[in-house]
């Protein structure tokens, strides 16, 4: 009984975290410009990030950021294990990960990071370059690259000066309108739906380090001496 409750409140959870980013899903192409540099700064913007010669004639390029406070080691993890039916996006779970609840510790199983290791945006049984991106290359705790061939999803991890990081995003997606169909697809997913759930998964990562880097900071709690001094 008690887990049919917690699996009630967990998908009660999701239906609302959906409807709350409803707004913002329907209204993103209205300040696009604004939301495709949502957190970062001028800086940020404008320097190299890998996969930015990929794709030159990408029609989506957002680049954002959050400021982290734990060190790249404790944010780094969490990138390694995404994927839908693995660590999840941190996000909106019911739209991205089939209603499982993202993770909320680090999986050891899923830190096996290597170049052309998939990570699958669906939950096909078959990853394919249709329905998820692959490694394409990193550097642990600095940077790491996906991609596939309309689209490429870079991070890079960047130590700040009182212990933190700063976490930046770059896609680019080409709309390829020789396919409508897919092309289509593609404007729908990235226009409206992008904004909300990368700030979402932006936050969740950044909530899921600093846990992890308070538990790791945290002092051991004091054994009690059991009877007086001899």
């Amino acid at each position: 009984m008690d887990a049919l409750r917690a699996t009630k409140r967990k998908l009660f959870s999701e239906v609302r975290d959906v409807v709350v980013d409803l707004p913002v899903f329907m209204t993103a192409p209205l300040y696009r410009h604004w939301h495709l540099h949502w957190g970062a700064t001028a800086a940020e913007i404008a320097a190299w990030l890998p996969g930015d010669a990929f794709l030159p004639r990408a029609q989506f390029r957002p680049t954002r950021a959050i400021t982290i406070d734990a060190p790249p080691d404790a944010v780094w993890q969490w990138l390694v294990q995404v994927g839908c039916l693995r660590g999840g996006f941190y996000s909106n779970d019911l739209l991205d990960n089939l209603g499982h609840p993202s993770a909320t510790a680090i999986v050891p199983d899923l830190q096996d990071l290597h170049v052309g290791r998939w990570v699958p945006m669906s939950p096909s049984a078959t990853p394919s370059e249709q329905t998820a991106f692959k490694v394409h290359s990193y550097e642990v705790n600095e940077w790491l690259l996906w991609s596939k061939p309309d689209s490429t999803w870079a991070w890079r991890l960047t130590p700040t000066d009182d212990g933190g990081t700063r976490l930046v995003t770059r896609i680019h997606a080409v709309y390829d309108w020789r396919h409508p169909l897919m092309a289509a697809f593609g404007v729908l997913l990235m226009e409206f739906g992008d904004f909300a759930m990368c700030r979402r998964m932006l936050r969740g990562i950044k909530a899921r380090a600093e846990s992890l880097a308070e538990d790791a900071n945290r002092p051991a709690p004091r054994e009690l001496s059991v009877g007086g001094p001899a």
